[in-house]
């Protein structure tokens, strides 16, 4: 059994369907979603600004590689194309965690596999990530470097400038107002 933490982003089209995509898409394997939030693009490619999630999910059945083949043909769905590197896109979904649940406690997984590298190398970095995920596991740790950092230490330690960047909105995933 595998739980992984997906960061969901869209800046093309009808972003918050795209985002409501996926949760359809995973259905009963959800177990929580964030805030949505928007933010600037990240990495220097001029475009609008995204809207952002964060997903908790979990499937016994389910490996790491099982989240991120899930989470690419929900991309392929939604026309996603992957012409420029940190381009515009209608939906993006990255598996930023996944863990083993052993005796109900997670066990955080290590790839360093090209396609699915775990962590997430630079989820650290980035303030669209760490602050939807701190709303669907409060408590989360990430391995940077080999050792376990809480998210919300991740989090202060970003420029108070990225940090800002990352404004909740009214929307929900869920389709209920937040």
């Amino acid at each position: 059994m595998t739980r992984a933490v997906l960061s969901i982003g869209s800046n093309l089209g009808d972003r918050l369907a795209y985002l409501r995509s996926v949760l359809d898409g995973f259905g009963h394997r959800v177990l929580a979603a964030s805030a949505v939030y928007s933010t600037a693009p990240w990495g220097g490619v001029p475009q609008a600004d995204y809207l952002n999630a964060a997903v908790l999910v979990e499937d016994p059945a389910f490996s790491c590689a099982d989240w991120l083949r899930r989470g690419q043909e929900l991309e392929q769905a939604a026309g996603r194309m992957r012409e420029v590197r940190w381009g515009a896109r209608t939906l993006d979904v990255d598996v930023v965690w996944c863990a083993e649940l052993r005796d109900g406690q997670p066990v955080a997984c290590r790839s360093a596999d090209p396609d699915l590298l775990l962590p997430h190398p630079q989820a650290y970095r980035r303030a669209f990530v760490l602050v939807p995920w701190l709303d669907v596991a409060p408590d989360a740790v990430l391995e940077v470097d080999g050792a376990p950092h809480p998210v919300a230490d991740l989090l202060a330690r970003l420029d108070p400038a990225e940090r800002a960047g990352v404004r909740r909105t009214e929307f929900s995933l869920t389709g209920e107002a937040s």
